[in-house]
């Protein structure tokens, strides 16, 4: 088995990839760097096609057009550069969900529209989705190697999302949005991680449909004094 890369992998204290993804999609990171753009492009290109292994800095410099040394200064190391192709598609898909779920009327169908937009776009994503088919220790050991951060960014995201819902007046202003956020992410990753022999992940509806069964429900809050369990024998 290949070694995980260490720009999945994120060591005490450090941010995940995920975490960095996220704070550049809330900071509108904008890279206005042509030549770095266009190594990126042409990496995004043969990681897609060759796989991330088969792929050298050689051949990255080639599909640019560039010299291999303007690779080198711009990226150090081939880790260095995955790490940067990789994250760039995550924040692609942050901003991409926060467009889709604009299409939606009502918090329940935000988090419908939320959770097949989620799971389509990162399945369907030529490179994060390839990785997922044929390189699924890569992700999943970045998922559970790194104390829980890249799960951690993720919540953070969708309690953002409830508690702007909460503001708004569409959902109740008891909903532990943090607790809820919790489990629909744990679920969503699962789904990725794992494959599933009872959902057909590439059906929409289905995946709306379980949805709207399980991860709805989560908007409304517990009976009082049921939850967290913390308080019941206070």
């Amino acid at each position: 088995m290949e070694p995980v890369p260490s720009f999945l992998t994120a060591n005490a204290g450090s941010e995940s990839l995920l975490e960095r993804a996220y704070s550049d999609a809330v900071e509108r990171v904008d890279d206005s760097d042509e030549s770095r753009t266009r190594i990126l492009d042409a990496a995004y290109e043969l990681f897609c096609r060759m796989g991330i292994q088969r792929s050298t800095m050689e051949d990255v410099a080639r599909r640019a057009g560039v010299s291999r040394i303007t690779v080198y200064r711009r990226f150090t190391t081939k880790d260095a550069l995955v790490e940067q192709v990789v994250r760039r598609e995550f924040r692609r898909y942050f901003d991409q969900f926060l467009i889709d779920i604009q299409q939606a009327g009502t918090a329940a169908d935000r988090v419908v529209l939320g959770f097949v937009s989620s799971l389509r776009a990162i399945r369907r994503n030529p490179l994060i989705g390839g990785l997922i088919t044929t390189e699924p220790d890569l992700l999943v050991s970045s998922m559970i190697n790194d104390e829980g951060r890249t799960l951690t960014a993720v919540r953070q995201f969708v309690a953002g999302q409830l508690r702007h819902e909460q503001r708004a007046g569409n959902v109740s202003s008891d909903l532990d949005t943090d607790h809820v956020a919790e489990m629909m992410v744990r679920i969503s990753a699962s789904f990725l991680a794992i494959p599933s022999h009872l959902i057909d992940l590439d059906d929409d509806e289905q995946l709306a449909a379980l949805a709207q069964r399980f991860l709805v429900p989560m908007l409304e809050p517990p009976p009082p004094g049921t939850w967290p369990p913390s308080r019941m024998t206070r």
